[in-house]
């Protein structure tokens, strides 16, 4: 078979929530937004609500009600984007909870879903989502009086713990907070890295359940691994793929491997790119196709049948440097002709 196989570890998954819970002094969720960071939301939130989860994190309320049909009723999920227009009847059906961002959303909840559940998104300096001090401030009562089920922000330096953007938006955040009654929320990831002062009730985190920075510590949760199509004898002098990008400078065997950019192995990684088979490194040789790598595998013994890309040898970051990206987008890139296989 010429199709590369993603294995999911749903069990690392499970120990990254468990061990990013036990940082977190308050009660942990977990986003799952852009489709469980691309590794199958539906999966990925039965496994975690299986081991404590009770509050999920989505981008749109298309993703929460699909979310909702596999999970069923009881836990709640926030929708970022809140309540946007043509929202109210996915919000009333599939029982979701937008995180409200302005006063024109606010009003579109209380008049199209007097008493439903809501949250309420600040900014606290990112700019991004949320209401900003002044709209937070001429709302303010009138939101509480409604008992939102969470007040939230997010950091937009915490994955860099000595940035004062951190100390800067936890004051603004207490500023705008303290005193009220309903659950709080600022941190992600490395918001619970930073430690219990960006805690409050509610930590969310997101990529650190999937293997990816700012959590050293997590366990690894996907391996990709694809099939080597053919291998040949490349002479001294001959060229490797498009532009002839690499030229032989000695005898060099070359696997060619059935991924390409079209899988979200990006394109741009591939003059630092590299695969592995077992414990020994294989370069990528040329450019990256659309469906195939060329690898050298000069120094393996035998002929592979795959060659590794993701796993315990180098993780979505260490890719992702490749690139000159970050791990998030080697995760939400990968594409869906893998053969999906879920470990529980």
């Amino acid at each position: 078979m010429a199709q590369a196989k993603l294995t999911i570890d749903l069990a690392a998954l499970r120990a990254n929530w468990r061990a990013l819970a036990a940082k977190s002094h308050s009660e942990t969720g977990a986003v799952v937004k852009a489709d469980g960071y691309g590794l199958g939301a539906n999966q990925v939130a039965l496994a975690l609500a299986d081991e404590g989860a009770r509050r999920f994190f989505v981008a749109s309320c298309e993703e929460g009600a699909s979310l909702r049909d596999a999970l069923g009723s009881g836990p709640e999920i926030n929708v970022f984007s809140g309540h946007m227009d043509g929202d109210t009847a996915l919000i009333r059906d599939a029982q979701l909870t937008p995180m409200i961002n302005s006063i024109d959303q606010m009003l579109r909840q209380v008049e199209a879903l007097p008493g439903a559940p809501f949250g309420v998104q600040l900014d606290s300096g990112m700019n991004r989502l949320g209401m900003e001090p002044a709209e937070w401030g001429a709302l303010r009562d009138i939101a509480l009086a409604q008992n939102p089920t969470l007040i939230m922000s997010h950091l937009a330096c915490a994955d860099e713990p000595d940035h004062p953007m951190n100390a800067q938006q936890l004051q603004a955040f207490h500023e705008m907070t303290d005193g009220i009654d309903a659950p709080r929320s600022l941190s992600a990831t490395g918001g619970i890295l930073l430690g219990a002062d960006y805690h409050f009730d509610v930590t969310r985190p997101g990529v650190g359940l999937y293997g990816g920075l700012p959590f050293e510590d997590a366990k690894p949760v996907v391996t990709l691994d694809i099939p080597v199509i053919q291998i040949r004898e490349v002479a001294p002098g001959e060229s490797v793929g498009y532009g002839n990008n690499f030229i032989a400078q000695s005898p060099t065997r070359v696997a060619t491997i059935a991924a390409g950019y079209a899988d979200g192995v990006i394109r741009a990684m591939g003059p630092q790119a590299q695969l592995w088979s077992e414990d020994t490194r294989c370069k990528v040789l040329g450019r990256i196709s659309m469906d195939m790598i060329a690898v050298d595998v000069s120094a393996l013994n035998g002929d592979p049948a795959s060659l590794t890309l993701l796993g315990h040898m180098q993780s979505v970051d260490v890719v992702a440097d490749w690139a000159g990206t970050i791990g998030y987008e080697i995760l939400t890139s990968l594409g869906h002709r893998y053969d999906r296989t879920y470990l529980t």
